[in-house]
C-alpha cells in the first residue's frame, strides 16, 4: 500500500470526525498525520517493517497501530465504523464550495439528508431555509455550490491523478512485454485537475498486456475492453483508460493522445500544408505514400520545421504560431527556483522545526527560505503574537549564525482583516525580510470590498507579496468575489509580488492568471505554503503551473540568487 493511499484513509477519518462534531486537536491530529505520510521521502510500508513508524513526526502509538492495521489489511476498523456511523453521503457533501462540516451535521439532524442529491431537492424546494442558521441566502449560495460541484464531478487533484498514474505505470512497466509507458491526455500537460487518467503502452501483445492489466493492484473494476484499449476505475476512485499501440508507434501516440485538441488540430493543419498526414501511430508524405515512425517526439516537430513544443504548452494559445516565429519561450525549470518563500513552522500550525526545514531546503539545493508563520488573528492555524514573532526572529538569526544550510529570512503571513487592515502594525512588519498578506477570513463578501481589502494590503509599503490571491481550494471552494483585473492594475502600479502557491489543491495564481500578470509586468513568485519539511517538495506543482502560464526565469522572483531578491524587495519597502 502506497503512502497516498494511507493519507487518504486517514484524511477521510478527519472529515468524518469534523462532520460528527469531534474535539478540534483530534481532527486535526488525522490531518498533520495524512499531510506528513503524503509527503514521506519514503514508502511508510519499509518504515512500518523496520519498525519506524513513531518517529514520523505526529505519528503516536494509537495512530501507528491503525497505520499497521491499514497496511496489513487495507483498512481499520475505527474507519469502518465510522463509516457504518457518517453516512457516505455527508462526506461527499464537504467538496460542495462554501458547504462546512457544522452546517451538514445540523442539516443532517434537522432534516435527515444525507446526499448530495437530497440536499439539492431540499434547496430547489426551499426545504433548506426551515434549518436553524440557514436562511434564503445561504440556501442560494448552498445550490450553487451543488451546481459548481456537478461541473468538477469525476475529476481529480493533478498530484492525486500523478499518483495513481506512476503507481499504474510502474506494474505496466514491470511487465516484459511492455517496451514503453507513459501518461498522456490533460495530465501529461499537467492541468490543475483531470478527468481521466489516459496511459498510453507499447507492447506486440496486446492481449497478455490487457489480461494482466486487470491484475494491478487497486484497479477495482473493468467498466469496458476492446482489442487494443481497456478502461478501468481504481480503487481510489479516478478512471484509467489504457490504450495499446505497437512499438513503432508508441512515439506518433504519444503526440496525438497528449493533445490537447486545439493544439493537435493546428499541427495537422500545418502538417497538411507541407504535404504529410499525422494520425496518431504515423506521419504519412501524401506525395510518395512514404510512411516515417519517429524515434521521439522532438522528430515529429523537426519534421514540421518547428522547435519541440513541451507537452504544458500545447493547448492551443497560439504555441504553434510562436514556435513557427521563434518566439516560445524559455519557461522556468524546477531547478531555477533558488528558494522558498512561504513556509510555515511549527511555530504556528506547521509541524516541522525551522532547523529540519532548513536542512530540508539544503537537500533541495535552495539558497534560502523564508518562514512565514501565521499571524495572531487565525487562531484556528495557532497564529502568532508579535511577542512569538521576536522570539522567532531571535532563533533564525541565531541558527542564521550557526549553521551554513540555508539563509533563512525573517518573515510572516499577515491577515488581510475584514476590515482592510493587516493583522499586524507596520512598525512589527517594517522588521521582517519578507511580508506575506493574504486573506483567510470574509470569502462571501461582495466584490468590491473584498477587491478593496487586497488591494489595500498592495498599496501597504511593507507587503511585498499577496499569497494564493483568488482563494480558491480545487474541488472544494471557487474564488472568492475579487475583481482580479483591478487587482493585477494594483499589483503592477505598487511593484506587488503575486504568488502562485504550489499546494496541490490552490494552484493559485492559475497558468492563465498568471500568464496574464506576465503580459503586465508584474513579478510572481512561485512557493509551497509548506506545513511540513516534505511539502517542499510541492514547489513541482507550482513549477508546472507556471510553465503552463508562459513563465519565464526572468518573469519569477525567487529564481533570483539572494542579495538580488533583497534588492528588489527592498526598492518597495
Amino acid at each position: 500500500m502506497r503512502n497516498f493511499e494511507v493519507a487518504f484513509i486517514f484524511n477521510d477519518i478527519a472529515d468524518m470526525l469534523e462532520i460528527k462534531g469531534e474535539n478540534f486537536f483530534k481532527i486535526r491530529a488525522y490531518r498533520k498525520a495524512a499531510r506528513t505520510i503524503e509527503n514521506l521521502p519514503v514508502e511508510i510500508e519499509e518504515m512500518a517493517k523496520e519498525g519506524r513508524l513513531q518517529e514520523i513526526e505526529g505519528i503516536g502509538k494509537a495512530l501507528s497501530d491503525k497505520i499497521y492495521e491499514i497496511l496489513e489489511t487495507g483498512t481499520c476498523h475505527y474507519y469502518e465504523n465510522l463509516k457504518k456511523e457518517i453516512p457516505p453521503g455527508l462526506v461527499e457533501m464537504l467538496k460542495i464550495p462554501g458547504l462546512g462540516a457544522k452546517k451538514i451535521k445540523v442539516i443532517h439532524d434537522t432534516l435527515g439528508i444525507s446526499s448530495i442529491e437530497e440536499l439539492e431537492k431540499a434547496a430547489r424546494t426551499k426545504k433548506l431555509r426551515t434549518v436553524p442558521g440557514i436562511g434564503t441566502k445561504t440556501e442560494l449560495s448552498i445550490l450553487k455550490g451543488v451546481e459548481a460541484l456537478k461541473n468538477r464531478a469525476g475529476r481529480v487533484l493533478l498530484a492525486t491523478a500523478l499518483l495513481v498514474a506512476d503507481q499504474v505505470i510502474s506494474s505496466l512497466s514491470s511487465m516484459k512485454e511492455v517496451t514503453d509507458a507513459e501518461v498522456v491526455g490533460s495530465l501529461r500537460r499537467k492541468k490543475e485537475m483531470v478527468g481521466d487518467i489516459d496511459i498510453i503502452a507499447a507492447t506486440a501483445a496486446p492481449e497478455t498486456v490487457l489480461n494482466d492489466f486487470s491484475k494491478i493492484p487497486h484497479i477495482s473494476e473493468i467498466t469496458e475492453r476492446g482489442a487494443t484499449t481497456v478502461s478501468a476505475i481504481h480503487d481510489m476512485g479516478a478512471k484509467i483508460d489504457l490504450i495499446l499501440v505497437t512499438p513503432q508507434e508508441f512515439y506518433p501516440a504519444l503526440r496525438f493522445f497528449t493533445g490537447s485538441v486545439d493544439h493537435n488540430t493546428e499541427l495537422q493543419s500545418l502538417a497538411q500544408t507541407m504535404g504529410y498526414d499525422l494520425d496518431e501511430t504515423k506521419i504519412l508524405n501524401k506525395n510518395s505514400n512514404e510512411i516515417f515512425y519517429p524515434e521521439s517526439e522532438i522528430q515529429i516537430y523537426e519534421k514540421l520545421g518547428l522547435p519541440y513544443i513541451i507537452p504544458e504548452l500545447r493547448e492551443g494559445r497560439g504555441e504553434i504560431k510562436a514556435a513557427r516565429c521563434g518566439k516560445l519561450p524559455e519557461v522556468v525549470e524546477l531547478e531555477d527556483i533558488k528558494g522558498d518563500l512561504h513556509i510555515h513552522s511549527n511555530f504556528s500550525d506547521g509541524i516541522s522545526s525551522i532547523k529540519e526545514i532548513a536542512k530540508k531546503a539544503k537537500s533541495l539545493g535552495y539558497e534560502y527560505i523564508a518562514i512565514t508563520d501565521h499571524s495572531k488573528s487565525l487562531k484556528i492555524a495557532g497564529g502568532i503574537d508579535e511577542e512569538k514573532l521576536k522570539e522567532q526572529i531571535a532563533a533564525i538569526k541565531e541558527i542564521n549564525k550557526k549553521s551554513d544550510e540555508v539563509y533563512i529570512l525573517t518573515g510572516i503571513e499577515v491577515d488581510i482583516l475584514s476590515d482592510g487592515t493587516l493583522d499586524f502594525s507596520d512598525d512589527v512588519l517594517s522588521k521582517l525580510d519578507i511580508v506575506i498578506a493574504s486573506i483567510h477570513s470574509g470569502f462571501k463578501q461582495d466584490t468590491d470590498t473584498i477587491t478593496n481589502r487586497i488591494i489595500t494590503a498592495c498599496q501597504n509599503p511593507h507587503v511585498d507579496i499577496i499569497a494564493h490571491p483568488t482563494g480558491r481550494i480545487l474541488g472544494r471552494r471557487d474564488p472568492y468575489a475579487a475583481d482580479m483585473d483591478k487587482i493585477l492594475e494594483a499589483a503592477a502600479a505598487t511593484n506587488t509580488v503575486l504568488e502562485i502557491n504550489s499546494s496541490p489543491d490552490r494552484l493559485d495564481l492559475n497558468d492563465l492568471m498568471a500568464q496574464k500578470a506576465k503580459e503586465m509586468g508584474i513579478k510572481m513568485v512561485i512557493d509551497t505554503d509548506a506545513h511540513d519539511k516534505e511539502a517542499l517538495e510541492d514547489i513541482k506543482y507550482g513549477v508546472w503551473t507556471a510553465r503552463r502560464g508562459w513563465l519565464e526565469e526572468k518573469d519569477i522572483a525567487n529564481t533570483m540568487p539572494l542579495d538580488e531578491l533583497l534588492k528588489f524587495f527592498k526598492v518597495k519597502k
